[in-house]
């Protein structure tokens, strides 16, 4: 029996560009995205550019995405064989503070925390959300400016990938997060890493659609993806309670003012954004 392979989507983009990429193919399907450059083991193609190496389920869904790439970009596959891959990110995946005073570590990796640290043990696996990544760190300082509002008070995680979020605001004394998400996988996740960390019984994670999600949070966060956040803005504002806050994230800077109106549009208040490279974090106040 041949063993299975599994295809990448390689492209060469300018720095500056690299985040808007990543977000391309993530929405053509990437299941995930690897930067190389000058500082990485595995090198770019081009002197001065950084190449992304997407990884897809399928050939054709790795093909379809090359048809819609531009040919600037020079897409082209690679394919690896077996399965040894899958665990081999691991390796580089090391402690990290998410935001001041809070670090996340892998189960494999030891971490003792240093005075005035609290410590998440975190396993993507199969879900999207290392919390490495720009967007994750913006809400999680968000929530550590406002950990007073957050103590005590119940939180909604939408498309909450690894479950990183429900954690972090549990960490900063939130009393219990309602975590949901469509991906079946990212569900199954975050009720793991819930429970790694003694958190089973705070939170409550489905695939519950989001206008059947019950009640309304003091707290809310989204880390999806301008794309998603400004259809669905109706709906996950009403989730947010009178004086209450929402954070929303994936978004890239010039995606600001689009997203910023959808949500003011239902009588929200920008009260903050938090940049990070290409990406911002919003801050959105509902009148009390």
């Amino acid at each position: 029996m041949s063993e299975q392979r599994f295809p990448f989507v390689l492209v060469d983009v300018a720095p500056d560009d690299v985040d808007f990429i990543s977000y391309s193919l993530f929405e053509l399907g990437a299941q995930g995205v690897e930067e190389r450059d000058e500082s990485t083991l595995h090198k770019t193609a081009q002197k001065g550019k950084v190449t992304l190496s997407a990884s897809f389920l399928t050939r054709e869904e790795a093909d379809a995405a090359i048809a819609e790439l531009d040919a600037d970009l020079s897409p082209r596959i690679e394919e690896i064989v077996g399965d040894a891959w899958r665990d081999a990110w691991k390796e580089h995946y090391k402690p990290f503070a998410v935001c001041k005073g809070l670090v996340v570590r892998p189960p494999w990796e030891p971490y003792e925390a240093k005075d005035g640290e609290k410590v998440l043990e975190l396993e993507p696996g199969r879900a999207f959300g290392t919390g490495l990544h720009e967007t994750t760190s913006l809400v999680a300082e968000s929530l550590a400016a406002r950990r007073a509002e957050v103590t005590g008070k119940d939180v909604l995680d939408v498309g909450c990938g690894s479950g990183i979020l429900s954690l972090v605001a549990l960490s900063f004394g939130g009393a219990r997060a309602v975590a949901v998400d469509v991906d079946p996988e990212a569900v199954a996740v975050t009720r793991e890493n819930a429970e790694r960390n003694g958190l089973s019984d705070k939170v409550a994670s489905s695939t519950m659609d989001i206008t059947d999600v019950p009640g309304v949070f003091p707290v809310v966060v989204a880390n999806i993806e301008a794309g998603v956040l400004i259809p669905m803005s109706k709906a996950l504002y009403a989730h947010v309670q009178p004086g209450g806050f929402l954070t929303l994230s994936g978004i890239l800077l010039p995606q600001t003012d689009d997203v910023t109106r959808a949500y003011e549009a239902h009588g929200a208040k920008l009260e903050a954004k938090y940049e990070k490279g290409e990406w911002v974090a919003l801050v959105l106040r509902k009148a009390g």
